[in-house]
């Protein structure tokens, strides 16, 4: 039994030559966490998932999963950690039933308990009929849990699982979130989640951190971190010139900031409802500006990543303070 966080991480860092991916990170998460990790493509989400799961070495700090040194113990971690990467990497020619055997053979399970956890791994995945088709029939949402039952078939303490719905629709994406929970809640598996999707870590995560450039700029629940903003925020949508627009209303009383994303203005201020008419007869007075469409919203995780880093964690085009700015690739191992 582990007393302390099941996940660890002291000053953790990786450089690719002059480039610093991570950037000395400090982590811990407790047993049966559902641990959200949040961040704009670059910042070095996928480099630390690399990292805890022995498939990267740091450059220096220490890290330490499930009661072992991710540098000093690899194998003793791997035994006790489950890993869905981004690309699942199932053979299309093989059926699941094969791939979960071949699965359970390679952690050395004895043939009665890894027959009884394929089984088991088919019922918490909902593959039924399915598990005896070839994965080239599969749909993206069957093949992402087929991937999660293969990271499970040897029952590990952690799951890592690093961006697992990207590219998928919104059912299959809903589907992959119901198994998480049922997993964390029926099996107590502790989850590292990493994710652009907002929503996804709002939806499934115990605790948040969001990491810009290599560090973590802010943890905590997602309600805690949204309630931390204290601002409400008003969106609105127009035809003309943006630019005008948001320089207008970035002049008016109580308005802390507004950010420009095409043709979307987003505003934030204290008293979102005191602000909507306020604002919706600033712009009639701009010449060439009309409002297509306003609406009033509480703050969202995006908006918590906008107040620490001034970016957004979404979508292509990322805008701070009226300039826009494309978040740099992130370095691969």
């Amino acid at each position: 039994m582990i007393s302390g966080p099941i996940i660890e991480a002291r000053g953790l860092v990786r450089r690719y030559d002059d480039v610093e991916a991570v950037a000395g990170v400090d982590l811990a998460v407790n047993a049966g966490e559902i641990y959200g990790f949040l961040g704009p493509n670059g910042a070095g989400k996928t480099t630390l998932v690399r990292m805890l799961c022995t498939l990267l070495r740091p450059t220096s700090g220490t890290a330490v999963v499930a009661g072992h040194d991710v540098v000093r113990e690899p194998t003793e971690v791997r035994l006790r950690i489950g890993v869905a990467l981004q690309d699942a990497a199932l053979d299309p020619g093989q059926t699941g039933r094969e791939l979960l055997e071949l699965q359970a053979r390679l952690f050395a399970l004895p043939r009665p308990l890894a027959a009884r956890r394929v089984a088991e791994m088919a019922d918490l995945t909902n593959l039924g009929d399915a598990l005896d088709r070839r994965v080239e029939t599969y749909s993206g949402g069957m093949r992402r849990r087929l991937d999660l039952a293969m990271a499970l078939v040897h029952e590990p303490r952690v799951l890592f699982l690093d961006e697992p719905t990207t590219g998928l629709d919104p059912l299959s994406r809903r589907q992959i979130w119901a198994e998480v929970r049922r997993l964390n809640r029926e099996m107590g598996v502790t989850t590292f989640l990493t994710t652009q999707y907002l929503e996804e870590a709002d939806e499934l995560a115990d605790r948040v951190g969001i990491i810009s450039e290599g560090r973590i700029v802010i943890e905590g629940p997602p309600e805690d971190l949204k309630r931390g903003v204290g601002r409400d925020v008003v969106v609105v949508r127009i035809e003309g010139d943006p630019e005008l627009a948001q320089r207008v209303l970035a002049a008016l009383p109580d308005v802390e900031h507004v950010e420009r994303t095409g043709h979307e203005l987003t505003i934030s201020v204290s008293d979102g409802p005191a602000a909507v008419p306020t604002t919706a007869a600033a712009l009639a007075t701009v010449a060439g500006v009309t409002v297509r469409e306003m609406s009033l919203r509480r703050p969202t995780l995006d908006d918590v990543f906008l107040t620490v880093t001034g970016l957004r964690i979404g979508g292509p085009e990322v805008v701070a303070n009226g300039s826009d700015e494309t978040p740099d690739a992130e370095v691969a191992a």
